[in-house]
């Protein structure tokens, strides 16, 4: 078992990464401090693995919430019925909500930890690739608007992440290529030795390689750690996370948080934060179609949906929580490893990388 510190004084936590995991007796319990848990899974997950983690939690009184599988879902009206039945059994301030499940389950069963009764404590157990190398940790935790993705949410960190490897084996393909979209993303932002090892190592992690697997597991969790550790709340360094994610979310939200899973809307968008850097004469052609390269090799979009048009996808980013006082902000690369988040661009670049990227141009 590998661990890494997200270190955040009082609030540290632990990231465990490591085959068999949740067989490991004791081990969730140890991060269990309470009495009361309230598991929070979804229709998918439930049946694979919460009775091995409600196994491990004996003595302890233990109830579930079971949402329904998807983005679509990640709504006011579903945290409200993880709080519904927190408070029909009674649960005090001093429980723990566990998160079993990929990003959105995280991102629900987080937020409504945060709001219980002003916060209670909270484990992360992520059972997809995107939440165990992204989403399960540093506390960020949300649910969608119509109007906006993650716009109604709070910063709650776990108490610990406990990531076990095996449940990757039951991870459908489409969902382990999407995040490899994240895996890739911690290469371009700051670790280009780690994009260089991608490249090399790609067809690898498709065909599940467990220790290739393990390692960029490891590896992502790492720059994310640290990343998190320098700036918790997102009011620097830690925007660079967000790489494609103005244009992803803006997809997302065009398409009613339908068709396309996050990590293919953000592979999508990091390549045409790729090409837009490179119109504004930052990164190399030759970069840009390095980084197009990998994307299709996984198997990711790298155009946007047919149903939205360039003109659409534009309106839909300036709904963007790094927007201020009306201005876009964007994270660019300077090189491959090296991001920065910016407002300095010209429109009719962003435009053109939107013209670009569209289906119907592409396809001409």
């Amino acid at each position: 078992m590998k661990e890494i510190k997200v270190e955040l004084g009082d609030k540290s936590y632990p990231i465990l990464i490591g085959s068999g995991l949740l067989r490991e007796h004791g081990l969730i319990k140890k991060f269990v401090n309470s009495q009361q848990v309230m598991i929070v899974t979804n229709e998918t997950v439930a049946p694979l693995y919460l009775e091995r983690v409600v196994s491990n939690l004996a003595g302890l009184t233990v109830k579930t919430t079971i949402l329904p599988d998807g983005e679509r879902f990640k709504t006011l009206d579903s945290m409200n019925e993880i709080i519904t039945a927190m408070l029909r059994y009674h649960f005090s301030r001093n429980c723990t909500v566990i998160a079993l499940g990929g990003g959105v389950i995280g991102d629900i069963a987080g937020f409504a930890s945060a709001c219980y009764q002003r916060g209670t404590a909270f484990l992360q157990i992520p059972t997809t690739l995107l939440a165990q190398v992204d989403s399960s940790v540093g506390g960020k935790t949300a649910v969608n608007h119509k109007l906006g993705k993650n716009m109604i949410g709070a910063f709650h960190q776990p108490s610990a992440v406990i990531t076990d490897t095996d449940v990757l084996d039951t991870l459908d393909d489409r969902q382990l290529k999407a995040g490899l979209a994240e895996v890739i993303k911690y290469g371009l932002i700051r670790d280009s030795s780690f994009f260089d090892w991608l490249e090399t190592n790609i067809e690898k992690l498709l065909d599940r390689d467990f220790e290739s697997l393990v390692y960029a597991i490891e590896i992502s969790c790492r720059n994310k750690a640290e990343i998190v550790a320098m700036d918790e709340k997102e009011s620097g360094i830690r925007a660079l996370l967000n790489l494609g994610h103005t244009f992803g979310h803006a997809i997302e939200t065009g398409l009613e948080y339908m068709d396309w899973l996050h990590g293919e809307a953000i592979a999508a968008g990091m390549l045409m934060a790729a090409d837009l850097s490179e119109r504004l004469g930052w990164l190399s052609i030759n970069d840009v179609n390095r980084i197009e390269a990998i994307l299709l090799q996984t198997g990711l979009p790298v155009t946007l949906p047919e149903a939205l048009s360039p003109e659409k996808v534009r309106q839909l980013m300036a709904v963007d929580k790094k927007a201020r006082n009306g201005q876009i902000y964007l994270v660019l690369l300077k090189q491959i490893g090296k991001a920065i988040v910016t407002n300095d661009f010209d429109d009719n670049a962003l435009d053109m990388t939107l013209q670009q990227y569209s289906r119907e141009k592409r396809s001409n």
